[in-house]
């Protein structure tokens, strides 16, 4: 079948019926539920969106002939990488990078199985790369949806999976028969959950595991309503709330929740790697998934800051501090920020070069240093809006105030900016509220941070593979050019 439409991704998840639950309760139907509608009704805006700009956002199957996701495409020259990034942008302009798993970012993933799929063929299963591809060509014709889930509980950090006192409570393998792989336990932390078709599980990109983890060490797909799998969410940051209190919020609110296997039968021809801890830490490097999803990551990045600096120029022109020296310079930290993003983005378009899977695969240097960078500064970003509304963003009245005939036209007058009516000037500074305050904001921020896993890890792996000796080597050379003489020290005289 062709790409979908958000109808259709709205009636799939009602067939569905995903074991969801949520302040201890099943949920009957995440597409009306209070703490889904909102996220649900976005995600349809971007599956009809490709309708709506299909000579952006489509293209055709090289196996069906059909129309589907232009995000599903694999780039062979840097022109199709610039154009896969595009309609990743269509979909960016809709959220404003604030879902973080809106679909182009699995879908980056599901990619480039469909051209490194061999790799997933090496050691004792070579089926699975069949699986691979066969599973990459699927999700594309049927447009499937994703979640996926990385990370083992917090139980105890300081062991590995097979050392924990509770060894069981992650996610492993308790036994293979004909039809396919029993698994049981916990996994972290998956965002859109029951909100999607199909969940990924794969291995972390940041934390290796060793032999004795093997029984850990899988990545298959299953459909969300696979019997003995449970989705056990987080609370809503969705009050249910209208959208002048709650303008993105009220939309955006993905949702995370606890991954739960009961003894789940995943198919053989679902799985992709199991029981090899060596190619579960080399997965996301070799097929050059993590290099195609960081374009993707940056892409959504880039979406966000400009929101953010258009909100922080609005807020600075509605109560007049515009023209302050320390605005200024605020409004310039988050434009070097932005700016700083796309030269990366455009560095790493430009230098794509073809894997040996034939991918063409944007530059990993350059979109390295932007994913290692932008958790570390985006607090900042948000501190700098948060900063600038000062108390204007504890004094935001709500709609309902507003609609009060006794106080509203009161607030309309008191709460006025330099050009703008108090009902329109709270509206803006509930959006700023809500993108860095709000428990949705809060959220933005911390799951920003942790993106990719642990910034000081990601850090300290950064800095292991950073071409340092051809920089030292400059110094010694520049060293000894210097016309100096060393003295001849007597060795007695050393401490």
């Amino acid at each position: 079948m062709p790409a979908k439409t958000g109808a259709q991704y709205i009636e799939r998840l009602r067939k569905a019926n995903n074991n969801v639950y949520i302040h201890g309760e099943r949920v009957e139907d995440v597409t009306t539920h209070p703490a889904f509608k909102g996220a649900v009704n976005s995600m349809a805006r971007l599956y009809d969106l490709q309708y709506e700009k299909p000579e952006k956002m489509l293209y055709t199957s090289p196996t069906t002939g059909d129309k589907v996701g232009k995000t599903f495409m694999v780039p062979e020259t840097v022109e199709q990488l610039i154009e896969r990034r595009e309609a990743i942008m269509e979909w960016q302009g809709v959220t404003k990078g604030l879902m973080g798993r809106a679909p182009d970012y699995l879908n980056s993933e599901v990619m480039t199985m469909a051209k490194a799929f061999e790799f997933y063929g090496q050691g004792s299963n070579p089926e699975f790369a069949e699986n691979a591809r066969r599973y990459a060509e699927y999700a594309r014709e049927n447009d499937i949806s994703l979640t996926h889930t990385l990370i083992h509980p917090q139980v105890n950090r300081s062991k590995m999976q097979a050392d924990q006192d509770d060894a069981n409570v992650a996610l492993h393998v308790v036994e293979k028969n004909d039809d396919g792989v029993v698994v049981s336990g916990i996994r972290l932390l998956a965002t859109q959950a029951g909100i999607t078709d199909e969940i990924f599980v794969f291995p972390s990109t940041v934390v290796k595991s060793g032999a004795k983890d093997d029984p850990y060490s899988l990545a298959f797909a299953i459909p969300n309503n696979t019997p003995g799998l449970k989705y056990l969410s987080r609370e809503s940051f969705d009050y249910g709330k209208n959208s002048y209190d709650h303008p993105v919020g009220s939309q955006f609110e993905e949702g995370d929740a606890i991954v739960s296997f009961d003894n789940v039968l995943v198919p053989w021809d679902r799985v992709f790697i199991l029981e090899d801890s060596d190619l579960c830490n080399r997965a996301f490097a070799d097929t050059s998934a993590v290099v195609h999803m960081s374009h993707q990551v940056i892409a959504k990045d880039v979406a966000k800051l400009e929101f953010l600096l258009g909100v922080t120029l609005k807020l600075m022109d509605s109560i007049g501090i515009d023209g302050f020296q320390h605005v200024k310079d605020k409004g310039t930290e988050i434009m070097l920020t932005l700016e700083n993003m796309k030269s990366h983005l455009y560095r790493a378009e430009h230098n794509a070069k073809l894997d040996k899977w034939g991918m063409m695969t944007p530059d990993f240097e350059a979109l390295n240093a932007a994913r290692n960078w932008f958790p570390r500064v985006y607090p900042r970003m948000t501190e700098i809006l948060r900063i600038l509304g000062a108390s204007g963003l504890m004094g935001i009245p709500t709609y309902d105030d507003f609609s009060n005939d006794e106080i509203g036209p009161i607030l309309n007058r008191a709460m006025q900016g330099k050009n703008v009516e108090g009902f329109e000037r709270v509206q803006l500074f509930r959006l700023a509220w809500d993108m860095t305050m709000s428990s949705f904001g809060t959220r933005q921020t911390h799951y920003e941070y942790y993106f990719f896993g642990d910034p000081v890890k990601m850090g300290m792996a950064y800095f292991d593979q950073y071409d340092k000796d051809s920089l030292v080597k400059e110094v010694d050379e520049f060293l000894k050019q210097q016309d100096v003489k060393r003295p001849n020290f007597n060795a007695t005289q050393r401490v």
